[in-house]
């Protein structure tokens, strides 16, 4: 399976602008700039598309992760702190709040760890990744 994005640029990078589009249409020339990814300029930029990434695919690997173990979970929400410093994609802090009937503290926390090493998103990643968890049955 291979999944496809684009970004198109014009100009330099403090005063250009560009567009990102992906395949499915979710994203389609979607603008971002210099002020949108280091200011606070309203609209997206990369990292924020890693963090969404990181949380979307940390949550299903947990959500497959539970399912194997006879676990049903009510609600998985995952959080992406993604950390931009020095050029450089350094951490991605995940927060998750479960809701998950039956399971043991240790169970949970063993699932989260696996989760957390073995999704997708995070084997790409060449960044710290943390967690913290709250887990209400």
């Amino acid at each position: 399976m291979i999944r496809k994005a684009t970004a198109v640029w014009h100009g330099t990078l403090k005063e250009g602008k560009g567009t990102l589009s992906t395949q499915s249409k979710t994203l389609e020339n979607t603008p971002y700039n210099f002020k949108m990814r280091f200011e606070d300029e309203k609209g997206t930029n990369p990292e924020e598309l890693v963090g969404a990434a990181h949380a979307g695919c940390f949550t299903m690997q947990l959500s497959a992760n539970l399912a194997k173990n006879d676990f049903n979970p009510a609600e998985l929400e995952t959080e992406s702190q993604i950390t931009f410093e020095n050029a450089t994609v350094s951490k991605s802090h995940l927060i998750l709040k479960a809701k998950v009937p039956g399971i043991s503290q240790e169970k949970f926390d063993e699932l989260v760890k696996d989760a957390k090493e073995n999704c997708p998103i995070s084997k790409l990643l060449k960044a710290e990744i943390t967690i913290e968890t709250t887990l209400n049955g």
